[in-house]
């Protein structure tokens, strides 16, 4: 096996998961049905097609403001796939907020960073309180780089916590990925864009992952810990896709990790 097909084979899900290609699908729908009970408002952060975001608000003046960013390799999804995983959150008083951000190949991951920054100000000047901010995969990723030295945002002082979700957070590996076709990586960038690698500030940050995730998953999400020298969950019996489900329900453990 090539060093290609080796990487791709580390990093695939859907074919390691029972009925892995059905899951986009079914998030598709719930997220659609969650929509038609809990209209969103879209806010543009930005003057691109994707700089756009949905945010629920709850009933009454919200405690404050989650924000989830989504996962697909930094190349497929949208916001659109992603809004019933605001019910926990919304169901304990917070705001939430789902951006989509412009994907690969047309944008590169160090400009996506930038998107996630500008997207996260946006909504801090828009729902008073503190920031509480989780991504899932390529998605922990972006939210793990928010704690990062290199970013200085104004809004950093409201974030009570971040919770990565099955993270990548070195990306150095994913150079010799199929993935990396579109992503187009080099050294510099992969340094540059991997929060293992990067000087960190002291922002409450608890990294989550299914203990039934691929290794390369496992690994990742244990290096951003380490790391960080932060609070590691594996959480039993989950897999890359169902990992986040948790998040649809009001008490669940990572849905208090995230709130409190």
């Amino acid at each position: 096996m090539t060093e290609r097909a080796e990487i791709d084979e580390a990093y695939a899900n859907a074919s390691h998961i029972p009925g892995g290609m059905a899951y986009p699908d079914r998030w598709a729908e719930a997220a659609a049905a969650f929509r038609a009970s809990h209209p969103a408002q879209e806010i543009a952060y930005g003057g691109g097609a994707r700089q756009r975001l949905d945010l629920f608000r709850p009933e009454g003046e919200a405690k404050g403001t989650v924000v989830f960013v989504h996962g697909g390799f930094w190349k497929a999804f949208d916001k659109s796939t992603w809004s019933h995983l605001a019910a926990g959150a919304l169901a304990q008083g917070w705001a939430v907020a789902i951006p989509s951000y412009t994907l690969a190949p047309e944008a590169r991951i160090a400009a996506m960073t930038r998107e996630i920054e500008a997207a996260i100000g946006a909504v801090a000047g828009v729902v008073p309180g503190p920031l509480r901010l989780a991504g899932h995969s390529a998605g922990g990723h972006l939210v793990a780089r928010m704690a990062c030295a290199d970013l200085a945002p104004g809004w950093r002082d409201r974030v009570a916590r971040i919770v990565p979700i099955s993270p990548l957070s070195d990306l150095r590996p994913l150079m010799a990925a199929s993935m990396n076709d579109d992503l187009r990586l080099d050294a510099a960038e992969a340094e540059a864009e991997s929060p293992v690698l990067l000087e960190q500030v002291d922002l409450p940050m608890t990294v989550w992952v299914g203990a039934a995730e691929r290794p390369a998953f496992l690994d990742q999400a244990r290096w951003l810990a380490e790391r960080r020298g932060c609070g590691l969950v594996e959480a039993p019996g989950r897999h890359h896709f169902d990992v986040i489900e948790a998040l649809t329900e009001a008490d669940s453990p990572l849905t208090k990790a995230l709130l409190t």
